[in-house]
């Protein structure tokens, strides 16, 4: 295991608040989260390709409006999600009852979770939340802890280069204008070699590191094997 300690005030309240700002159109395909719509298949996807959903018990970490979790119980998952934004959990039950599918959404951290429930999910997965959180190896950390041995832990984040900045945050923020000012920090994005040494440190293996292109001009996303800008990782707890 790693050296963290479980850290109940591992969150940034101005980060809950930006993203709590956004919860009422967090659903619309239109809206300030345009682009994680785009993005929602393509992670959705490179999850399936690696884990079984059908009848899995599967944990969504930072689920914002629950894009994700849905997705997963749709598959036939088992779907418990955690926020810390109070909006956008409210936000994600009420599109469960809309939708009919069920997942037990929680306004809980990963980290005490991980202190009531260890081993008790196949399936963890953890989308563009590392960078927002001031210890993302405590994440990491209680995710491990969270994935019963032979489960897989996922992940999406941006890599910390010259394309990132220029594509995420220039690009996206303020000349396309497909996320809201501000939404990103460079100083925050995570290069690979990081996240796998925070993968090793909670005790779990790397499988895959993927890239995730987000193409614009059919607002769609793919998965590819350019890792410079957003990246997806698979990492498996051993038996």
């Amino acid at each position: 295991m790693s050296d963290h300690a479980a850290a109940p005030d591992n969150f940034s309240q101005s980060e809950l608040d930006k993203f709590g700002a956004l919860a009422s159109r967090w659903w619309d395909p239109e809206g300030p989260q345009k682009a994680l719509h785009a993005l929602n298949p393509a992670r959705h996807g490179y999850v399936m390709a690696r884990a079984r959903l059908e009848g899995a018990s599967a944990l969504d970490v930072g689920c914002g409006g629950g894009l994700l979790s849905e997705a997963l119980a749709r598959e036939g998952a088992r779907v418990t999600a955690l926020d810390l934004a109070p909006e956008l959990v409210k936000v994600a039950k009420l599109h469960g009852l809309e939708s009919g599918v069920a997942v037990d959404y929680r306004l809980q951290s990963v980290e005490s979770l991980a202190a009531e429930q260890p081993g008790t999910f196949d399936v963890v997965t953890c989308m563009e939340m590392l960078e927002h959180v001031p210890d993302p190896g405590a994440v990491i950390d209680a995710c491990a802890r969270l994935l019963k041995p032979g489960g897989r832990l996922f992940l999406s984040t941006l890599n910390r280069t010259p394309a990132a900045f220029a594509l995420a945050i220039v690009g996206a923020e303020y000349v396309a204008r497909l996320l809201p000012k501000g939404t990103h920090q460079y100083r925050d994005f995570i290069r690979p070699s990081e996240l796998g040494a925070w993968l090793r440190g909670a005790g779990l293996q790397l499988e895959d590191v993927s890239g995730l292109m987000y193409e614009p001009w059919r607002n769609a996303a793919r998965v590819t094997r350019r890792t410079d800008v957003n990246y997806l990782a698979c990492a498996l707890k051993p038996e």
